[in-house]
């Protein structure tokens, strides 16, 4: 009795990362329909404190409101279009104000002045409030939704929030935060963080504190991929040298203090939770071959508290490893875009990487995307 060969896994077509069409219709389906992160809770702690960011195009403010609560605006003025803040981040006196003719809306969206409108006789300030983006925060990451009627963030974070308790991210705060600029599509960067089969080549030094094998990747899902790095020998964290200078996390079990949690959370957060401190990046397509990479390092308080505290060990690691990523990145862009190239086998290694391009397809496969242009009112 024979049996059909199972064929080999093989990369997307070149289109996936190339073709504009595909890049405008993966932003819908994936940058506003679904929850991406945003940015961290302590980019805005305290009413009126805003920052910037710009998804598929659409600039959104993202707040606090008075009594504290997460807001999140279209950057849109309802009287004429305008876009009322230019400046990436801010604090607003106690409302949100349009440059051009003076309308104001309230830190919760409501429209509280409107010059010159009394004089409509139908005019109603409550039918124009700013144009809400749905919003969420998990562990101090602050996530947003662009579409009309989200489901809810925990149902897309799934058994993340329990996977990740003990790291209690809330409590950590920004020590230091760089942006990258890569001629990559935002799907290469995800595929090369999600495996360590390039390290020995691309990061040596990387390679000294790792076994670029090692890795206890767990079964893939639909909203994320991801798993666990030991280290090699005497390293304790990934720093310049393997050596920890700072405190484990508190609550951290003896098993978690030897290993790096490595987490793409799709579409465009990636978590990596060390024994002493986290770092992630958000992605940010700009164009079909163009991604912004906003990576940040953060730590516990009481360690930033200490005279002697250090973070640069940490740091310059990784802006060296991000460095090399990115620029292999952007050579696999480069290629991708040859007449030459075809789709190539993924080894049963890349097993992440192949679950990430289902994703993408199951997605494609989905209902038409429909662009969010009827946008919540009120």
């Amino acid at each position: 009795m024979s049996t059909q060969a199972i064929a080999t896994p093989k990369t997307l077509p070149a289109r996936y990362y190339t073709d504009l069409e595909v890049f405008r219709d993966e932003m819908e389906r994936f940058y506003c329909q679904t929850w991406i992160c945003a940015g961290r809770a302590g980019q805005i702690p305290s009413p009126g404190h805003y920052f910037l960011r710009e998804v598929a195009g659409e600039s959104i403010i993202i707040t606090r409101d008075q009594g504290g609560e997460v807001r999140a605006f279209y950057n849109v003025c309802r009287h004429r279009g305008t876009r009322m803040c230019s400046e990436p981040q801010g604090s607003f006196a106690g409302r949100i104000q349009c440059p051009y003719h003076g309308w104001t809306y309230g830190l919760d969206g409501r429209l509280i002045g409107a010059p010159h409108m009394d004089e409509a006789g139908s005019f109603c300030r409550e039918e124009y409030s700013l144009n809400r983006v749905a919003t969420g925060v998990w562990e101090g990451n602050i996530f947003i939704n662009l579409a009309p009627r989200p489901e809810p963030l925990e149902k897309q974070l799934a058994d993340l929030p329990q996977k990740f308790a003990a790291w209690r991210m809330q409590d950590l705060r920004l020590h230091k935060r760089l942006a990258y600029d890569v001629k990559a599509n935002w799907k290469l960067i995800i595929l090369n963080y999600n495996e360590c089969l390039h390290c020995p080549v691309l990061h040596p030094t990387l390679n000294r504190l790792t076994n670029y094998l090692g890795a206890d990747n767990e079964t893939p899902q639909p909203t994320y991929v991801g798993g666990a790095m030991g280290f090699k020998g005497s390293a304790e964290t990934m720093s310049i040298d393997g050596k920890r200078r700072r405190d484990y996390l508190p609550g951290l079990s003896e098993e978690e203090r030897h290993k790096v949690c490595y987490y793409a959370i799709y579409p465009n957060f990636l978590l990596s939770l060390h024994p002493d401190y986290m770092m992630t990046h958000t992605l940010w397509p700009k164009t079909v071959n163009h991604t912004q990479i906003v990576c940040e390092w953060h730590f516990h308080p009481q360690e930033m508290a200490k005279p002697d505290f250090q973070a640069n060990d940490a740091i310059d690691f990784w802006d060296l490893t991000n460095r090399e990523d990115w620029g292999i990145s952007e050579l696999s862009q480069l290629g991708i875009s040859s007449r030459a190239y075809k789709p190539g086998p993924y080894s049963t290694r890349e097993q992440l990487l192949h679950a990430f391009d289902e994703v993408v397809l199951a997605r494609e496969r989905e209902a038409p995307a429909v662009l969010v242009k009827n946008v919540n009112q009120h």
